[in-house]
């Protein structure tokens, strides 16, 4: 994308100058004569940068900065001015002009600074296009799910997410506790600072301690320099400080200080440093377990148990596994090129009754080996890793392609609940509890589907 300059001169010459300068050098110029003319080509255009002389008639280059300062704050503005009004020009720069140049014009000069500007231009768009993807990679709406204790889970998150406040994420392993911590942190005020994520469990103790702390030249062998610690990498951000039920008692000591005062000490320094950083942990472990058995510390706990997020696991909420499904399959087979125009029954069949013990990142990488293995457009359960295969189904749940995707999901709940009902002898409270949902959702559900 080209950059955009406007020029702004009464001086015909001038502008004819700086016109074919820009021009020759890749730049869409635009000219104008005064004020008036440049804020008609602005509001039309919005150019990347604007270079405007001070003296004009009818709007002269202050009233003109004036209202592009109130109005297109991002354009970036060199003012042109003569010796005798260098003043003028300083005061133009006070007023968020980028730069200024004197006349007469030394264009390898104008050249070069409108050069810089383009490319901070450049690295700006950049910049903001990189962080709308990573917003909109991370936007809890883009978890995926439709039980009823996914629904309240992105409720939580999106009331949680622009507080400052700790979170503990817990469930299994693969039910999504990174992808969690992500939606919190590219959905609150920090999203611009950084995200810094710290998997506890692969590091050592002493290792663990000066990765999230750092370290000073010369404090154990191989520490050859000073190194900063992911604490104050993240200072103004975030830090994901993964499977922390696993760190020893030692370390839980040390971090509870962290959590207390946001103070700290590199290993082998005497320096006490001071950061601003929301913290979120996440494991898998029983953390009440291990604090009955002396394994963690009740106080970091608390510390870390401001606001608890549970994910459940994929087992407790089978109506997902088909959004998933489509989900994954879509993924796939747009990365390998291998496009799936129909599932077969028994696949869902299958998929639908297994117990999922490694939960989504199990069923994605299942879909990942079926979209590498298929020798057709179409899924098939050979297609299936045996033990998913072996498991059986006593009812059938059928899925048609060309059907909506809303009519199928409908559809697929419908033939849960239906068999739902008959394992709890038609008991609807019961099955209620067991679907994990209110009795007033259930109902609703049983007149939508016309189930007596």
């Amino acid at each position: 994308m080209k950059t955009q300059v406007l020029v702004v001169d009464d001086e015909v010459d001038a502008l004819e100058l700086m016109r074919e300068l820009f021009t020759t050098n890749g730049y869409k110029t635009f000219t104008a004569k005064n004020g008036v003319e440049a804020l008609n080509i602005i509001r039309d255009n919005e150019p990347d940068i604007m270079i405007t002389d001070i003296q004009m008639p009818e709007m002269d280059g202050m009233q003109l900065l004036d209202v592009v300062r109130k109005k297109y704050p991002d354009i970036a503005v060199i003012m042109i001015t003569a010796y005798g009004t260098i003043p003028s020009a300083v005061e133009a720069m006070k007023k968020v002009a980028r730069d200024y140049i004197i006349k007469p014009l030394q264009l390898d000069s104008l050249l070069a600074k409108v050069e810089t500007m383009s490319q901070l231009r450049s690295l700006i768009r950049e910049n903001e296009h990189l962080r709308s993807q990573l917003t909109e990679k991370y936007n809890f709406d883009h978890i995926i799910g439709r039980n009823p204790k996914m629904l309240q889970l992105f409720e939580l998150i999106k009331a949680i997410a622009p507080a400052t406040s700790t979170v503990l994420i817990r469930g299994e392993n693969g039910t999504g506790k990174e992808l969690i911590a992500n939606a919190i942190h590219y959905n609150s005020d920090r999203v611009k600072k950084p995200f810094i994520k710290v998997n506890c469990g692969v590091f050592a103790e002493n290792l663990l301690e000066s990765e999230l702390f750092g370290h000073v030249k010369g404090s154990f062998t191989g520490a050859v320099k000073d190194r900063p610690g992911r604490f104050e990498l993240a200072h103004g951000g975030t830090i994901f400080l993964d499977e922390i039920g696993d760190i020893t008692p030692n370390m839980q000591l040390k971090l509870l200080r962290v959590l207390q005062e946001r103070t700290f000490e590199r290993v082998g320094g005497t320096e006490t440093l001071k950061v601003d950083v929301r913290i979120i942990a996440a494991t898998n472990r029983n953390l009440e377990e291990a604090m009955e058995q002396g394994e963690f510390r009740q106080d970091l706990y608390y510390r870390l148990n401001v606001i608890p997020i549970v994910v459940p696991p994929l087992r407790e909420r089978p109506d997902d596994v088909p959004l998933l499904v489509y989900h994954f399959v879509n993924k796939f087979s747009k990365e390998f090129k291998k496009p799936i125009k129909e599932i077969d029954d028994e696949v869902m069949r299958c998929l639908s009754s297994y117990h999922w013990p490694g939960n989504i990142r199990e069923l994605e990488n299942i879909i990942e080996r079926a979209i590498v293995l298929s020798k057709s457009d179409v899924l098939t359960v050979d297609d299936l890793p045996d033990h998913v295969t072996n498991i059986s189904l006593t009812s059938s749940f059928p899925v048609l392609t060309d059907r909506p995707l809303n009519d199928l999901v409908d559809e697929y709940e419908r033939q849960i609940i239906l068999k739902a009902l008959e394992e709890n002898n038609h008991n609807k409270l019961r099955t209620a509890e067991k679907l994990g949902i209110h009795r007033s959702t259930f109902m609703s559900k049983l007149k939508k589907y016309g189930i007596d």
